[in-house]
């Protein structure tokens, strides 16, 4: 099993994004929304975005496994996965936004989430 552990090296990141969140909330005293900070702001949608697309790209990847696809291809995945989330992670949390960092992370996540689909989709009807 290769999906289990790009699982939980995405949980590490994913608690790293919430502290993140937590720590802003308490030095700027706002317990709802952002009050106006966009330091916050920014934590709080890199965090909310990586609750929007890993999920469903990690299980997409574990029906890739399942279904016996190579090792390299389960790893490629979640290596880019990994890679594509903390970039764009690094690039919306910069107060000047580092645009290619959150281009690059983006792209890559649709990457994966389209060749994931693309394999699943190719696999079922039988090529």
């Amino acid at each position: 099993m290769i999906t289990p552990f790009y699982a939980a090296l995405l949980v590490l990141l994913f608690i790293v994004l919430a502290i993140r969140v937590i720590r802003l909330r308490r030095r700027f005293q706002v317990a709802l929304g952002d009050g106006k900070h966009s330091e916050l702001s920014r934590a709080i949608r890199v965090h909310a975005n990586f609750v929007e697309y890993v999920p469903l790209t990690l299980l997409l990847l574990f029906f890739i496994e399942q279904q016996g696809s190579a090792a390299w291809l389960v790893h490629g995945l979640g290596i880019t996965l990994l890679a594509a989330r903390v970039s764009h992670a690094w690039g919306v949390s910069q107060l000047k936004e580092q645009l290619n960092f959150r281009v690059t992370g983006m792209l890559l996540t649709f990457a994966v989430l389209l060749l994931s689909a693309s394999l699943l989709l190719w696999q079922f009807v039988g090529f």
